[in-house]
C-alpha cells in the first residue's frame, strides 16, 4: 500500500466513482449513501446529548465563561476536521483515523487510535439512550427509565442491521429536523431577551460575574464541550460509503464553520443570558428550561420531544459510525474476523451487534444507578476526543508532507499548512495542561493517557502476531 496520502482510490471510492448507489466495495460494504445524506450527516450527527445536557454541564463547570470554552474547542474541531477533510478527500476508508493513524505511524498506531475511537462511540451511544430515557422518563413517570433505555436499544439496533442507504435517509430527515429545531430555540431565546414572550426577560445578567469560577472553571468545562463536538467526525467514516466522495466529504466539511459558529455557540450564550449558572435545571435539559423561564411551557413539553428524537437520531449515528470501525479494523486483522462480514445486502451485522452491546450494559447500569450514569458517561468521553484530534494532525502533517514529496494531486487542502497543523496541535496541549490543573479532569486525563498507552501495547502485540494486519 502506498505511503503517500493520495493513493490509488480505494474500493469504496472505485465504486462511487461508477455512479451507482447499491454497488459493493471489495470488503462487502455498499455505497449506499448520497451526497445530500452526507452533508445533512455533518450538520446533524453531533447535536444530540453533548449539545442538549452536556451544554448545562458546562455552564454549571465554568459560569458564562463557558463561551470560552466553547470558541476555543470550536476553532480547533474547525482546524481538526479541516485536517480530516484533507485525508477522506484524497482517500475514503471505513476505518477513517484509525487508517490514516497506520499509515503515518504504523499498525500499532492504528489499532490503538480505532479501538480508542470505537469504545469512545460505543460510550456515545450509551450516553445518548441514557439521556433520551432520561428526559421521556420525566414525561411517563409510570416506566421505569431502564425500560425506556432498553427499548431505545432495541429500536436503534434494528434500525442500523438495514441498508446504509435506509440509514442516510433515515439520518437525513431527522438531522434536518435537528437542526431546524436548534434554529427555532435561538429564535425563541433572542425572542425572549427582547421581551417579545410572556414573561418578562432577565432583570441582570452574570450577576456573579463572567467567570465566577476562574480560570479553573473553564478548563473544566473543556472535556465536557470537547464531548458536545464529538460524532462530526462520523462524516470520514461515512464517506466510504458515499457516492462521489471527494465532492460530498468537501461539502460537508465546509458546512462545519458555520455549524459550530451559529449553532453550538448560539444556543450557549442563550442558555447563559437567560438562566443563572447556579440553576438546578441545567443539569437535567438547559433547552427546556429557558423556554420554560421565557414563558413558554408548551413548546418547552412539545420540543422536548423533539430533543429526545434529536438525541435518538445521534445515537443512531453513533451506533453506525462505531460498527464501521470495528468493521475496518477485522477487514484489517485486528479485531476477530468475524466483525468484518456483511450481508447480502452490504451490512457488518455482527460489528453493529458488538457496537450496540455497550448500550444494553447502560441499560443494566440505569436499572441501578439511573441519575450517575449519564454524567459519568460525559466525564469519560471528552477526553477520549482529543486523543482523536491529535492522532488525526499527525497523520495530516506526515501523510501531506509525503504527497507533496511525491507530487501526489489533493482534492481538499488544509489551511495554512504546516503551521496552522502545528498552531491546532498546541491549543490541544494547552487545553490538556490546563486540565491537568484541575483535580476531576485531571484523573480523565491520566487515565485515558494510560488506557492510549496499554492499547498501543495490545496493538504491537496483535499486529505482530498477525501478519496481515495493516493500516
Amino acid at each position: 500500500m502506498p505511503d503517500s496520502l493520495s493513493q490509488q482510490p480505494s474500493d469504496a471510492s472505485s465504486a462511487s466513482a461508477r455512479g451507482s448507489d447499491t454497488s459493493a466495495n471489495a470488503t462487502g460494504l455498499k455505497v449506499g449513501m448520497k451526497p445530500r445524506h452526507l452533508v445533512m450527516m455533518s450538520l446533524g450527527s453531533a447535536i444530540g446529548a453533548g449539545l442538549f445536557v452536556g451544554s448545562g454541564a458546562g455552564v454549571q463547570a465554568a459560569g458564562p465563561a463557558v463561551l470560552v470554552s466553547y470558541v476555543v474547542a470550536g476553532l480547533i474541531v474547525i482546524f481538526v476536521m479541516r485536517a480530516l477533510g484533507e485525508l477522506v478527500a484524497a482517500d475514503p476508508n471505513p476505518g477513517a483515523f484509525s487508517h490514516y493513524a497506520g499509515k503515518a505511524m504504523g499498525p500499532a498506531a492504528a489499532f490503538a487510535v480505532g479501538a480508542l475511537w470505537w469504545v469512545q462511540l460505543c460510550l456515545v451511544v450509551a450516553a445518548e439512550a441514557t439521556a433520551a430515557a432520561q428526559i421521556a422518563a420525566s414525561y411517563v413517570p409510570a416506566v421505569p427509565q431502564w425500560v425506556i433505555a432498553l427499548a431505545i436499544m432495541l429500536v436503534f439496533t434494528a434500525i442500523n442491521l438495514t441498508t446504509s442507504g435506509s440509514f442516510g435517509e433515515f439520518e437525513f430527515w431527522f438531522s434536518l429536523l435537528k437542526v431546524a429545531f436548534v434554529v427555532l430555540f435561538l429564535v425563541l431565546g433572542i425572542a425572549y431577551l427582547l421581551g417579545w414572550t410572556p414573561a418578562e426577560p432577565p432583570a441582570q445578567i452574570f450577576s456573579d460575574g463572567f467567570m465566577p469560577t476562574g480560570i479553573s472553571g473553564i478548563a473544566a468545562g473543556l472535556l465536557v464541550v470537547a464531548f458536545a463536538f464529538g460524532g462530526i467526525e462520523i462524516v470520514a467514516v461515512a464517506a466510504a460509503e458515499t457516492a462521489n466522495p471527494e465532492r460530498s466529504v468537501s461539502q460537508a466539511i465546509k458546512t462545519i464553520v458555520w455549524r459550530i459558529l451559529f449553532l453550538y455557540i448560539g444556543s450557549v450564550a442563550i442558555i447563559v443570558l437567560v438562566l443563572p449558572w447556579t440553576d438546578d435545571r441545567l443539569g437535567e435539559s438547559p433547552f427546556v428550561a429557558v423556554l420554560q423561564t421565557a414563558g413558554l411551557p408548551f413548546v418547552a413539553s412539545l420540543l422536548a420531544a423533539v430533543i429526545v428524537i434529536a438525541l435518538l437520531s445521534s445515537m443512531n449515528a453513533n451506533i453506525y459510525g462505531a460498527s464501521r470501525m470495528a468493521f475496518s479494523m477485522s477487514q484489517r486483522s485486528m479485531l476477530p474476523r468475524g466483525l468484518g462480514r456483511t450481508t447480502r445486502r452490504g451490512v457488518p451485522v455482527p460489528a453493529v451487534l458488538a457496537t450496540s452491546a455497550f448500550g444494553f450494559v447502560a441499560v443494566a447500569l440505569n436499572y441501578f444507578w439511573a441519575a450517575e450514569v449519564l454524567g459519568v458517561l460525559l466525564n469519560i468521553v471528552g477526553s477520549t476526543l482529543i486523543v482523536t484530534w491529535v492522532a488525526t494532525l499527525v497523520s495530516q502533517i506526515v501523510l501531506r508532507r509525503r504527497a507533496e514529496a511525491a507530487g501526489d494531486p489533493l482534492p481538499l487542502r488544509m489551511w495554512g499548512y504546516p503551521w496552522l497543523s502545528y498552531v491546532t496541535l498546541a491549543g490541544i496541549a494547552v487545553i490538556i495542561g490546563l486540565g491537568l490543573t484541575v483535580a476531576s479532569v485531571r484523573f480523565q486525563i491520566i487515565g485515558t493517557l494510560v488506557f492510549v498507552v496499554a492499547l498501543y501495547l495490545v496493538g504491537l502485540i496483535v499486529t505482530k502476531r498477525r501478519p496481515a494486519a495493516r493500516a
